[in-house]
């Protein structure tokens, strides 16, 4: 029973070989990423959004963007369909402002301009549970978490040997294909999986933009990925895993090119190929000591990326990025109810580059950053909660940060009052100290405070929930282009975000649950008080969940985002209203046998006509369907 149980706790722990994360304690959901320990989900002062497997599959999505579309206090922008180009605004702040993880691997690609994760690359069959965390976590997480986090979870074996399998097909030239097995033996689990997304005829360009006698090309996008998660319980208190995730991807999309007839920039009349490989993995060796009073996890991380765009009109550029990690995190309980989280890490980033724009590029350089952290989670009895953290990081370029966070919670006979208040920042990006354009050594990091507040009621006997979340976060020292005629990299911006996020639950029957969000998001230039670009003000989801009968399930999902401030396609024009749009989503499934099952969904089904972002039509109305096996040995 002990090794059991050690087994179970090494695998949610501190983000390291989190084998079997999504666990009801008490029929909570658990979460890891709000306080880096397993913690019920009701004794968070964070707030945070959790998607499971089982939602993933009810919709049937496909990739990171299709699950956080829909989910309160963020805005998703994608310029085109699958695999175009992805930014996440978490509660009104900038793409590169949330720190996104994978099973503890920080994906933030050193190579890329602004230093953000590439999500449209992320595939989701994988998935076993998305934990969305909002508010400024810089205290647990350093860099990059000015916003929130996101982490993801992916699935581990348990059990006898089991093989699942998927094909499908549908608009769009699209054929999807998917291959699992998964399973335990003794005291060694394991898992793999391998995705292939094809999106071959994806219309993405409006037709008003191209020049006269032009003709559109659509976009292709193919993406092959292959993950593997595994572990062993060496003896009874000592166990390591290992993570690893591999991608090849190829893009085609319509760039834009200089039309020497209207002298303005137009949709180029050739495609540009985008190529993209990426690997990354994760080791963990996870010790508990003194029956279970010492909790520690040490882990080694590498991931590199590598991307070739090959521009017709505007040259082409090769870039690499690398990351190594090593972490260490102990849990130790100090009292009853009383957990000290310790942890120490140094990370080094390095950015190469071989070609920018046509040009040969010979840059390298790199940074390193070494950080300490201790949090005290509290469990002070009769529904009160607190967690408390601070952090220090020590960057080879910058110097020093300190951040901190205070998160209590209060739980008392269906009402649980939360609150959180703590700082974030955001370093520059390699290429924003060192790139061909406009890199400046001297920049010093983007900081944040924020803090917000808000009450959850339970009813009927759990039955009916509800909840409201007022938050508030002030960003400076943001970085901008400076004037010409150097346009330099500087630390000049600064900008105000506050919202409101609500939720009402209804489980209407035992087969069939409704769920209704709605997010306020005012998000200001703190200099020129103008709202800041792609940040819609309103945002309502509602989606339902029903199981008809034990072999079909129906799902569907509605969603409505107000209108927002944009710029066209090359910001010639700066600033532009863009119309609200309302999107409905379906999805079925029916199961045949134990091992067989059909489903089928409709995308889009109002067919709506929208651009987001201006200049880059959102796929219209889709039909797929396939079916799906599973066979367990």
């Amino acid at each position: 029973m002990l090794k059991s149980t050690l087994f179970i706790s090494a695998a949610l722990a501190a983000l390291s070989v989190p084998a079997y994360a999504q666990v009801a304690l008490s029929g909570e959901t658990v979460v890891v990423s709000a306080t880096r320990i397993a913690t019920p989900q009701a004794q968070l002062g964070s707030s945070v959004s959790v998607v499971t497997a089982a939602d993933i599959e009810s919709r049937q999505l496909r990739t990171l963007p299709d699950v956080l579309r829909d989910q309160p206090g963020l805005s998703l922008v994608q310029t085109g369909g699958v695999g175009g180009q992805t930014s996440l605004f978490l509660r009104g702040s900038n793409p590169n402002h949330t720190k996104v993880l994978l099973d503890g691997i920080d994906l933030a690609d050193p190579a890329t301009s602004n230093g953000a994760a590439d999500l449209s690359k992320i595939m989701a069959g994988d998935i076993a549970q998305v934990e969305v965390l909002r508010g400024p976590q810089g205290a647990l997480y350093g860099s990059d978490a000015i916003g929130g986090v996101v982490n993801i979870i992916t699935k581990s074996g348990n059990g006898p040997l089991t093989f699942t399998g998927s094909v499908e097909g549908g608009s769009f030239d699209t054929a999807n294909q998917s291959l699992g097995a998964s399973g335990s033996v003794g005291d060694f689990h394991y898992s793999a999986t391998l995705q292939h997304v094809h999106v071959g005829s994806t219309p993405v360009t409006p037709l008003n933009l191209l020049p006269a006698g032009s003709t559109r090309n659509n976009d292709f996008y193919d993406n092959v990925t292959a993950t593997t998660k595994l572990g062993l319980q060496i003896t009874d208190n000592f166990d390591v895993g290992l993570v690893g995730r591999y991608y090849d991807s190829l893009g085609k999309f319509t760039g834009d090119g200089f039309s020497l007839v209207t002298f303005t920039t137009v949709p180029s009349a050739t495609r540009t190929r985008v190529s993209a490989l990426q690997y990354d993995t994760r080791g963990t060796a996870h010790l508990v000591l003194w029956d279970g009073r010492l909790d520690q996890t040490l882990g080694l991380a590498y991931g590199t990326s590598l991307a070739a765009t090959m521009d017709p009109d505007n040259g082409n550029s090769r870039t690499k990025g690398d990351r190594i990690k090593l972490d260490w995190q102990g849990n130790i309980r100090v009292a009853d109810g009383q957990t000290l989280v310790l942890g120490a890490e140094n990370a080094r980033d390095a950015l190469h580059r071989g070609q920018a724009f046509g040009f040969p590029s010979n840059l390298a350089v790199g940074v390193t950053t070494n950080a300490g952290y201790g949090e005290l989670q509290s469990d002070f009895g009769n529904g009160f909660f607190n967690s408390a953290s601070v952090r220090y990081d020590s960057n080879s370029r910058f110097g020093g940060r300190t951040t901190w966070r205070i998160a209590p919670a209060f739980v008392y006979e269906g009402t649980r009052l939360h609150a959180s208040i703590g700082t974030g920042f955001k370093a520059p990006s390699l290429q924003q100290l060192y790139g061909p354009f406009g890199g400046n050594p001297a920049l010093t990091p983007e900081t944040s405070t924020g803090y917000d507040v808000g009450v959850e009621q339970s009813l009927l006997n759990g039955h009916l929930t509800g909840g409201v979340t007022w938050f508030h976060n002030d960003i400076k020292n943001l970085i901008s282009t400076g004037p010409a005629p150097a346009f330099l990299n500087i630390n000049i911006g600064k900008a105000r975000t506050q919202g409101v996020e609500s939720f009402i639950a209804w489980r209407v029957l035992e087969t069939l649950t409704l769920r209704a969000d709605y997010t306020y998001t005012d998000a200001v230039d703190g200099v020129t008080k103008l709202a800041l670009l792609r940040r819609p003000r309103n945002k309502v989801s509602v989606s339902g969940e029903w199981q008809a009968t034990d072999a079909l399930s129906l799902n569907a999902t509605l969603l409505h985002v107000g209108p927002q401030i944009d710029g066209n396609r090359d910001f010639s024009i700066p600033r532009l209203k863009m119309p609200a749009y309302t999107t409905l989503d379906l999805a079925a499934s029916y199961r045949l046998t134990d091992n067989f099952s059909l489903f089928g969904r409709v995308e889009n089904a109002f067919d709506t006509r929208y651009q987001s972002p201006d200049g880059f039509l959102r796929p219209g109305i889709g039909a797929f369907g396939g079916i799906k096996v599973n066979f367990q040995l």
